[in-house]
């Protein structure tokens, strides 16, 4: 996966598919859309470990 400063947060792939989409809309409904969405998921993913970081602890 790419690394964007959003995917720190958000680290499901379903929420990240759903980021993805909610980006590519325009206008100040989306925009609020988007806000809320990064809000609630970051929340709700905060005690998730980070797909993004490599095991590399077992040296």
């Amino acid at each position: 996966m790419t690394n964007q400063p959003l995917h720190r947060w958000i680290k499901t792939d379903c929420g990240r598919a759903k980021l993805a989409e909610l980006e590519q809309r325009r206008g100040p409904m989306a925009r609020l859309r988007l806000t809320w969405f990064v809000a609630l998921a970051a929340i709700r993913d905060w005690p998730l470990p980070d797909p993004d970081q490599s095991d590399d602890s077992t040296s």
